[in-house]
C-alpha cells in the first residue's frame, strides 16, 4: 500500500476541530523546482497555522540533480520513501536539452525518465488537468472575448498509465517495407477505476462529466463509453454525456465554459490537455496532479524546469502554490483549506500583483518570493 491508508492522522478532542498531521515527500528536482516548491511549502504551513495542522516534509532527489548525486534520475531509495508518504510535491525536472550533461546518455539515464518511473512506481494512472481562464489574465487568453464569456474552469482527467504509450509496438521491415506497429490496449478495470476518479471529482465541482473517445472508430472506444456509463450508474447526481475527441477539440476553442470534467484516454488527454492549457494564456499558473487508487498523489506544475531564470527570483510559483491546493483537497479532503489558498491567489491577482511572466500595462511587478509571501498574507 503507498501512503498511509488512513490519508495522514488525525487529532481531535470533543468539540474540537480535527488536526492532519500529513507527511509530503517533496521533490524540489532543477532549475526553478527549488524556488517554487520552496514557496509553496511556505503556503501550506501558512494554511496548517491558520487551521490547525501539521504539514511534515522530507526531501527527495530525483532528476538531473538524483543523476549528479548518484548517477541516475531516481534511486529505489527515493521512490521508497515517497511510497511511505501521503504525497509528494514535485518542481520541476531536467534542464537545457540542448546544453546539458544530463542528455548526452540513454533515455533511461535522462532527467525525465525520473518522471516516469516515479508514475509507475507509485502507479499513478489518474492525471487530473485544471484549466482556469482567470478573469485579471483573460487579455492573455488567445480567444476572443465573446468566445470566452465570463471564463472558465475545467478539468481533464487523463488515464495516464495504459493505451497506446504503454501498448505493445515494434518496427520491423514486412515484404521489404519497413513498418511501424504501436497497440491501443485498455481493459474494463483501467477503465473504470479512472471513471471513478472522474466522477468523484466531479462530486467536488458543478457534478458535470464529458466523456470523450473515437466510439465511431475504436473498439477501445467503445469498450470505454460502455464501462463509464456503468460507473456513472453509481452517481445519480453527475450528468454524463460523450464526445468524439475530433469534435471536443473543436469545442474547446469555440465554447470552452460548456466544459466541467472531461475524462478520456492517455493519447487524446495528452493532446487537449495541451490544448486546454494554451487557451488560458499562460502554462505558470497550471496545476496537475497525478493519483493512484487510494487518495496518494503526486502534484506538481504542468511548467518546465527553466533553467535559464534558476536563482533568480523570477519563476512563477502560483503553478506550484495551486497544486499543493489540490493536494489539499484530494488527497487530504481539506477543501475548506484548498479554497484558502485559490482564493488567496485569486486576490494577489485582483490586486494586481504579477511575477514576469504574466506582467502586463498597470500591474505591480513582484519576485517568486515576494509572490509567495502576498499570498500567504491572504490566506484566511
Amino acid at each position: 500500500m503507498i501512503g498511509n491508508n488512513s490519508v495522514c492522522v488525525e487529532k481531535w478532542q470533543e468539540g474540537e476541530e480535527k488536526t492532519m498531521i500529513c507527511r509530503i515527500v517533496t521533490i524540489p528536482g532543477d532549475g526553478i523546482g527549488p524556488e517554487i516548491v520552496g514557496e509553496a511549502c511556505k503556503v501550506l504551513d501558512k494554511v496548517g497555522q491558520i487551521y490547525g495542522h501539521e504539514f511534515h516534509y522530507t526531501e527527495i532527489l530525483m532528476g538531473g540533480c538524483s543523476i549528479d548525486t548518484y548517477g541516475v534520475p531516481l534511486t529505489d531509495e527515493a521512490l521508497e520513501t515517497a511510497r511511505k508518504a501521503d504525497a509528494v510535491l514535485l518542481g520541476a525536472v531536467g534542464g537545457d536539452v540542448g546544453n546539458s550533461r544530463w542528455y548526452d546518455v540513454a533515455p533511461n539515464l535522462r532527467p525525465e525518465a525520473g518522471l516516469l518511473a516515479i508514475r509507475k512506481g507509485l502507479n499513478l494512472f489518474a492525471n487530473i488537468r485544471p484549466a482556469y481562464l482567470y478573469k485579471e489574465l483573460a487579455q492573455a487568453c488567445p480567444l476572443k472575448k465573446e468566445i470566452i464569456g465570463d471564463g472558465f474552469d475545467m478539468v481533464i482527467m487523463r488515464e495516464l498509465t495504459g493505451g497506446l504509450y504503454f501498448g505493445e509496438r515494434c518496427t520491423e521491415k514486412i515484404d521489404g517495407v519497413m513498418t511501424a506497429k504501436d497497440t491501443l490496449t485498455y481493459n474494463e478495470n483501467e477503465i473504470r477505476r479512472i471513471a471513478v476518479k472522474a466522477f468523484d471529482i466531479a462530486m467536488k465541482r458543478k457534478k458535470k462529466v464529458i466523456s470523450v473517445d473515437k466510439a465511431n472508430v475504436l473498439d477501445s472506444s467503445r469498450l470505454w463509453r460502455q464501462v463509464v456509463e456503468e460507473v456513472a450508474g453509481d452517481y445519480p447526481e453527475v450528468e454524463l454525456s460523450h464526445m468524439l475527441v475530433d469534435n471536443c477539440a473543436m469545442q474547446l476553442v469555440m465554447n470552452p465554459g460548456q466544459f466541467d470534467v472531461i475524462l478520456t484516454e492517455n493519447m487524446f488527454g495528452d493532446i487537449l490537455s495541451d490544448e486546454a492549457s494554451m487557451i488560458t494564456g499562460s502554462i505558470g499558473m497550471l496545476s496537475s496532479a497525478s493519483l493512484n487508487e487510494t487518495k496518494f498523489g503526486l502534484y506538481e506544475p504542468s511548467h518546465g524546469s527553466a533553467p535559464d531564470i534558476a536563482g533568480k527570483d523570477l519563476a512563477n510559483p502560483i503553478a506550484t502554490i495551486l497544486s499543493a491546493a489540490m493536494m489539499l483537497r484530494y488527497s487530504f479532503d481539506l477543501d475548506r483549506e484548498a479554497a484558502a489558498v485559490e482564493k488567496a491567489v485569486q486576490k494577489v491577482l485582483e490586486e494586481g500583483y504579477r511575477t514576469g511572466d504574466i506582467y502586463g500595462e498597470g500591474c505591480m511587478k513582484v519576485g517568486t518570493a515576494q509572490m509567495g509571501d502576498l499570498i500567504c498574507a491572504r490566506c484566511i
